[in-house]
């Protein structure tokens, strides 16, 4: 069927940028944009590679009345297939307020709540979808059920954000980390020692991305290789880890090496970082290749 199905978030985002540095407790802060749009990391993911040119198909959370025309207006003129994306019109739908500055985002919303319920605006994902599709993009919060199909018909995969022990760094093609989540899960380890234990774990590609830092990537019985971030004039933050995550998707597609696809995912996070909204100005092939062919590390 030649598409690459997306299973994860899909919400909608309500971003608040401020003109200046974000404000100290009980300061005033004038606002410069607001924006009301598609958001989520398989959301942020589904609009940079239908932009990029590949034909995605969407699953995961439910929409709900607050949310579904936008999600739905804006894939309306693209090849993006929203057919398994269900609509509960009980369910307010999933939705966040993120407050930007230049170099920071602050994210408020009620996950705690939605987690910890019976998970009914999370739909499974459909077998068929994984049997037909290329490769996959997961979002590890849904349950391993995505990576166990994408095992049971040898299908790639690319994830985020999960643990070295896990089913889904096991059997991934890919594994992009945060920093993030590293300090989160990994406190006063140091990234080497954590690098190994990844690699040691899979057969895939392991990247831990640090924001400005250095990228540090590679596969079991190798040290990591390392690769600067792109600089760029940067308007936002947001979303960047969700755009990094569609580069390798897109590099996974293409059968990109180890070292052009961590290049093209890094260039492509750098390009949304230099474009707000992601959702109106999402990157594109010539844009992201001309921030390659800059090289400007």
């Amino acid at each position: 069927m030649n598409y690459i199905y997306l299973y994860g978030m899909v919400l909608t985002t309500q971003h608040i940028r401020t003109k200046h540095e974000f404000p100290k407790a009980d300061t005033y802060c004038e606002i410069g944009e607001k924006y009301y749009g598609v958001g989520g990391e398989t959301g942020t993911a589904a609009v940079i590679l239908d932009s990029l040119g590949c034909r995605v198909k969407l699953a995961g959370s439910h929409l709900g009345y607050r949310n579904n025309e936008i999600v739905r207006g804006h894939f309306s003129h693209s090849d993006a297939d929203l057919s398994e994306i269900v609509y509960d019109e009980k369910f307010y739908g999933v939705e966040d307020t993120v407050i930007i500055d230049k170099n920071t985002r602050t994210c408020f919303g009620q996950f705690d709540g939605l987690y910890a319920g019976d998970m009914s605006w999370v739909e499974k994902p459909l077998e068929r979808s994984v049997k037909e599709c290329e490769i996959v993009g997961c979002d590890p919060y849904f349950g391993e059920k995505i990576a166990q199909l994408c095992v049971k018909y040898n299908k790639k995969y690319a994830v985020i954000d999960c643990t070295h022990d896990s089913y889904f760094n096991q059997h991934c093609a890919v594994n992009a980390v945060s920093h993030e989540f590293l300090e989160e899960k990994y406190p006063q380890s140091n990234y080497p020692d954590i690098f190994k234990l990844y690699t040691d774990n899979t057969d895939g590609l392991v990247i831990f991305t640090q924001g400005k830092g250095e990228i540090m990537y590679g596969r079991k019985g190798s040290g990591p290789k390392y690769l600067s971030a792109y600089k760029v004039d940067v308007v936002s933050t947001l979303g960047a880890g969700d755009s990094f995550k569609a580069g390798t998707i897109y590099g996974l597609y293409n059968g990109f090496d180890d070292t052009r696809l961590v290049t093209f995912a890094t260039a492509t996070a750098a390009y949304s970082c230099s474009h707000y909204p992601i959702a109106d100005n999402p990157a594109t092939l010539d844009g992201v290749n001309k921030i390659i062919a800059s090289d400007r590390h």
